[in-house]
């Protein structure tokens, strides 16, 4: 927002996290993101706080942007943090304002919200809530906030409408489509693209299971596929699968509101989806005790991996890191490098071994395992990697790598889908 010329105050509760960002880093990893932080800091445009109440002051319209985990040991998404939020903004708003909510929500929160704003605020309805969800993709947050490929905006009245057209007005002159909606529809399009996407990766990781079967090339079936205009390539790429903060927990939070709506019958796929993506999971671990010779005690694991995706230090519900637990659980002796999410990887798993560099991670190693697909791995020399490890077993768990250029420098080359 300060980038598209706005004057922007951003809160947060924890007092670490606002100071490290009014210095212009970003407490996590995202390309480009402390670049353009910077500039706008140093300018005055843009400055961080604790404090709701000057945000309410300062504010005509109030983005609330925190997160909507799953519940612990249910499928159903944890709305507190977002009720808390608009606890701590509400009290404070004295003046006609838009609140403006961001998150992935179950439908009908935002009709519920809107009734506790208006009842805290001693503004009262003209405290008014618009739903405008994101659609951003981690390691490309930038570009997707900057040029988005749409504004999906669910509002009651022409002047929320009016207000987010002024907000956005820099965007859609650009020609990013503005859709408005109501807000059942507005919670819907964000859950609903989550549930095309994870079920989109999980039908081509189901034709991998068959082509391991039959011996087929599932990157060579995802090929021809995509050629078909109905079908397309993206998230066509067979491997270890899915995982993040989103996806996962998106997919079951829409199964568990399903139900409470009554049309649980409605989303029973979805189930099918989650299960074979943590299918994938147990194959590779399956796989590498097969290149281990049947068993990982005594056996050295490499780990090329720890962050859910590339250009992310995001480990929430990593594929990478639940494997590298799995084989560690099974005797093997595991390390892990990243080259962004290592240090978080350490504090969620250290019992793991960790290294600084993907030789380090392979020196003496049994079998490496290719689980995030950054392009640093990409570029690995596979004859200089095999100088350092004790047997030259690769399993490619995303796909990406040449088998040809592996297999010609002495490797034992593995991928899911594959022959």
């Amino acid at each position: 927002m300060a980038e598209l010329g706005y004057e922007v105050i951003g809160v947060d509760a924890d007092p670490d996290k606002a100071a490290t960002l009014q210095a212009g880093r970003a407490p996590f990893y995202e390309p480009g993101l402390d670049d353009l932080l910077a500039p706008h800091i140093a300018s005055g445009r843009l400055r961080f706080t604790t404090s709701a109440q000057e945000a309410a002051e300062f504010g005509d319209v109030h983005f609330v942007c925190v997160g909507t985990p799953q519940r612990k040991g249910e499928f159903a998404a944890d709305t507190s943090y977002l009720d808390a939020a608009i606890d701590a903004l509400a009290p404070h708003l004295t003046k006609p304002c838009l609140v403006v909510g961001k998150s992935t929500v179950p439908v009908g929160t935002a009709s519920r919200l809107a009734t506790r704003l208006a009842e805290r605020a001693p503004v009262g309805e003209a405290a008014e809530l618009a739903w405008n969800p994101e659609f951003l993709r981690e390691g490309h947050a930038i570009e997707d906030t900057l040029r988005p490929d749409r504004l999906v905006v669910g509002i009651r009245s022409a002047a929320a409408e009016a207000k987010l057209r002024e907000v956005y007005a820099p965007l859609i002159d650009a020609g990013v489509p503005f859709l408005t909606t109501d807000f059942a529809t507005s919670e819907l399009v964000k859950v609903s693209a989550n549930a095309f996407l994870a079920t989109k990766i999980s039908f081509i990781n189901a034709m991998a299971e068959v082509c391991e079967a039959s011996g087929a090339d599932v990157t060579q079936l995802a090929k021809a596929l995509s050629f078909d205009p109905r079908i397309g390539g993206l998230f066509l790429n067979a491997g270890l699968g899915f995982g993040g903060g989103c996806l996962p927990k998106d997919i079951r939070a829409f199964m568990a509101r399903a139900g409470e709506l009554g049309v649980d019958q409605a989303l029973t796929f979805l189930r099918e989806v989650d299960a074979i993506n943590m299918r994938r999971r147990f194959k590779l671990v399956d796989v590498a005790r097969e290149a281990c010779g049947g068993g990982f005690l005594g056996r050295r694991v490499a780990v090329l991996g720890a962050a859910f995706k590339p250009e992310s230090d995001d480990i929430r519900d990593s594929p990478a890191l639940n494997v590298a637990a799995q084989v560690q659980l099974q005797g093997g002796e595991v390390t892990v490098y990243d080259p962004k999410a290592t240090d978080n990887a350490r504090k969620m798993y250290p019992g793991l071994g960790y290294a600084d560099s993907a030789f380090d991670a392979a020196r003496g190693a049994h079998v490496v395992l290719h689980l995030t697909e950054w392009r640093e791995f990409r570029a690995i020399d596979p004859a200089e990697l095999g100088a350092v490890v004790a047997e030259r077993h690769i399993i490619d768990g995303r796909n990406a790598l040449d088998p040809a250029v592996w297999r010609a420098a002495g490797w034992t080359f593995r991928a899911l889908g594959r022959p």
